[in-house]
């Protein structure tokens, strides 16, 4: 791509941009997310990214460059009691395509996150990564982030 890191745009997704979505969630080996561009699986994407949309308490983002979709991420605020009654946003699901990570796509994604936080007095950025993601646990913390607990899952499907 000719375009330089300082043209990317990071904004809210929007339903046009769901099959370049979809392909970059399914072209993640390391996720073991179920996600794929079979047509037959669109409608559930089309109903998570409507249930997103009508959220006052979810984002769903792309970073764009040179006018395609080069990554995505989520963020979600949850307030609770503790901290005072604090809110904290939850970043989620931070994909860069495969073939454009190493260009700052990821670092750019993750600064707008951070900025929309403190803009909403928000006192804590949290996200989780697949403990297989090394790369991905070594961006973070170069980013600022601290390894400080331990998460567990439950699959119910």
């Amino acid at each position: 791509m000719a375009s330089a890191l300082s043209d990317i745009v990071v904004r809210q997704a929007r339903t046009q941009d769901l099959p370049a979505l979809v392909a970059l969630f399914a072209a993640d080996a390391l996720g073991g997310h179920g996600d794929t561009i079979d047509p037959e699986a669109f409608p559930d994407y089309v109903r998570a990214f409507a249930a997103i949309e009508a959220s006052p308490d979810q984002a769903l983002y792309v970073a764009e460059w040179g006018g395609e979709v080069v990554g995505t991420f989520q963020t979600m605020l949850t307030t609770t009691l503790t901290g005072r009654g604090s809110s904290a946003m939850i970043i989620e699901a931070v994909q860069a395509r495969a073939d454009m990570r190493g260009q700052g796509i990821g670092a750019r994604m993750i600064e707008f996150a951070i900025a929309e936080a403190k803009g909403r007095g928000v006192r804590l950025v949290q996200l989780t990564s697949n403990a297989i993601r090394k790369d991905a646990h070594r961006f973070y913390e170069r980013l600022g982030f601290k390894p400080s607990h331990l998460g567990f899952k439950m699959a119910l499907k």
